[in-house]
């Protein structure tokens, strides 16, 4: 491996934000799914969560559904609610559904440098009563059109590009420092292919 994707890697590794974790529910479109796997990807998301209740799995919607951003993922997919949201709940101080509710927070208000997780639900149905029973709170991405509807992978576009502004603010992406647990940095940096890490 030249020092220069050496470099990059390390770089790449270094951003990665611990506890900011995406979670996708029934999600079905597979061209949403490879989308919000990019911009995970993009921002330093590390592990994203699929429920798939009612869907087939994920490993079904194919290669095309995967893109590229797949292979630098840590991806966790769970037939049931509870077993995900507990291993989601490990990772994360405060889970926040994509919901629109009494009690829903606009995106803009929430604090988004503490360890958090997002939960999308299907494009038709939203996230699901039984995955609400989970969450610490909704929210919602405010808009000023007739139709009060993103697609999810724009709303997950939105959702954690303010979760970076917020984290780069507070200096969570700066100084070169990792902010991984050092195993869970080692392990991913060996199967990136790099094999001595610095």
């Amino acid at each position: 491996m030249t020092p220069e994707r050496t470099e990059k890697i390390t770089r790449v590794l270094n951003a990665r934000q611990n506890g900011l974790v995406m979670v996708m529910e029934n999600v079905h479109d597979p061209h949403n799914i490879a989308a919000v796997m990019r911009t995970c990807e993009a921002v330093g998301v590390q592990h994203l969560f699929i429920i798939t209740t009612i869907l087939p799995t994920y490993k079904q919607f194919g290669k095309r559904a995967s893109a590229s951003a797949a292979g630098w993922l840590t991806i966790h997919q769970y037939e049931d609610v509870a077993s995900c949201m507990a291993a989601v709940r490990e990772k994360c101080d405060k889970i926040y559904a994509t919901h629109l509710g009494v009690a829903s927070h606009s995106l803009y208000d929430l604090d988004l440098t503490q360890k958090v997780a997002f939960v999308f639900g299907n494009e038709k149905d939203g996230v699901t009563k039984e995955c609400l029973e989970h969450c610490d709170g909704n929210f919602i991405i405010p808009q000023m059109g007739m139709v009060q509807s993103l697609n999810i992978s724009v709303a997950c576009a939105i959702t954690l590009y303010e979760a970076l502004r917020q984290r780069q603010h507070a200096g969570l992406y700066s100084n070169g420092s990792a902010r991984l647990p050092e195993a869970e940095w080692n392990t991913l940096a060996k199967n990136w292919g790099m094999h001595e890490t610095p």
